[in-house]
């Protein structure tokens, strides 16, 4: 493939995932929290039907990715894809909180199939550019999600003395979720058409299930691939325990309103989305482990300075040296286990990679909660703030890059 044909592809691979994620946002915030009080769900099981698709990442993203390295990626993106499309429709039949979690975790099987093997995919092809692309990839999905989720809640929206929505109204947003996820499985058809190129030479099922269990097996012994995404699952720990108390800490204590609030949050996410793509080239011309030290340094700065801030713009300011850590190390982490990865493995390696992000995403809000509970805002966290400095030294150490089969330039 030439290099201006791979860009083409990249681009499409970009429009598909912004519209699959646009889709999946749409059924996600706000709307979905408010659909599970409409059915009657308290709310320790809102929390439930939020977070139970992030479990099913963590069970099938490593299988997923796995599974791509023997049956072709392109089949593997294909039922993913099939996922985004179809799945927003059964909401239009939900009439129950327990039908909601069982939607909402096979749901969840969307974002576990299609987002590892397309990181693989876009790593296969961007060769010594790979974290640049990775990081256009990531930050074209957090625009497809910024614009999700606001134009959900519009469709919600109800001025005051107004009934409340609706359950006619929750299924219109549904609806056009999974329009746009129709919209995403059609382009995906269209562009992913043509002979499969990366599917295992094995033909009998047992050569296949072989393959299957060796590239996982390959990828967990490689202590440089698992400590390089536990640098990703520890600070999306703490971006976890930020988005779900920051909030709280700015309303409750710094005595900030929601829309300020909201705006913290919005900082944070679009300095992380704006900077990924120029750190992600950096990364491939200076070098990955640098800016994953950083980026968990500036993280925890971020996130130590909060509880002692109580105005706007000084709690802005840490959400901006949050985020800037935060696209430090994104931009740098998929493509150094990319580059770390032998490449006929790059699904096992990125499935590897999803499913450590996730168990960070989902442990953040649960230790902040608790240690916020047990102790206070400042103690606790000083104390997540710790885990992150702990964990450059670690990485630093236990990642060498004398050993890496496809080094960038410069690392």
């Amino acid at each position: 493939m030439t290099p201006s044909s791979a860009m083409g592809a990249l681009a499409g691979l970009n429009a598909v995932g912004f519209l699959a994620r646009f889709s999946y946002a749409l059924a996600r915030n706000p709307v979905l929290p408010l659909f599970a009080l409409f059915l009657g769900a308290g709310p320790e099981a809102v929390g439930l039907a939020v977070g139970i698709s992030t479990v099913t990442g963590i069970f099938f993203k490593m299988p997923a990715g796995a599974l791509s390295d023997v049956i072709g990626r392109k089949r593997t993106m294909l039922a993913g894809l099939l996922v985004f499309g179809l799945l927003p429709f059964a909401y239009l039949f939900i009439e129950s909180y327990q039908a909601l979690v069982v939607v909402r975790f096979i749901h969840g099987l969307a974002t576990a199939i299609y987002g590892p093997v397309a990181m693989a995919v876009v790593a296969e092809m961007a060769g010594e550019r790979r974290g640049e692309m990775l990081s256009w990839f990531s930050s074209v999905m957090i625009v497809g999600t910024l614009l999700g989720a606001p134009f959900g809640g519009y469709m919600l929206h109800h001025e005051a003395g107004t009934p409340a929505p609706g359950l006619w109204d929750f299924r219109l947003v549904f609806l056009v979720s999974g329009v746009a996820g129709m919209a995403a499985l059609l382009l995906g058809l269209w562009l992913l058409r043509g002979p499969e190129e990366h599917a295992s030479s094995g033909t009998s099922l047992a050569e296949r299930l072989a393959k299957f269990r060796q590239g996982i097996r390959e990828v967990v012994a490689d202590r440089r691939v698992l400590l390089t995404s536990a640098m990703e699952g520890v600070q999306n720990m703490g971006m976890g325990a930020l988005e779900a108390f920051l909030p709280i800490y700015a309303v409750t204590r710094a005595g900030l309103n929601e829309l300020e609030a909201g705006l913290l949050w919005a900082v944070q996410i679009v300095i992380t989305m704006l900077s990924k793509p120029m750190l992600g080239k950096l990364g491939d011309r200076q070098g990955r482990k640098a800016p994953i030290a950083w980026g968990l340094a500036c993280c925890a700065v971020g996130l130590a300075a909060v509880p002692w801030l109580a105005s706007f713009w000084t709690l802005a300011v840490a959400a901006l040296i949050f985020g800037l850590g935060e696209a430090l190390v994104t931009s740098s982490s998929a493509a150094l286990v990319a580059d770390l990865c032998r490449k006929r493995h790059y699904g096992a390696a990125m499935g590897t990679f999803g499913t450590v992000f996730d168990v960070g995403h989902a442990s953040g809000p649960i230790l902040g909660g608790l240690l916020v509970a047990a102790l206070d805002f400042r103690l606790a966290f000083a104390i997540l703030a710790v885990i992150l400095l702990a964990a450059i030294p670690v990485f630093l150490a236990g990642v060498s890059l004398d050993e890496t089969p496809e080094r960038p330039v410069g690392a």
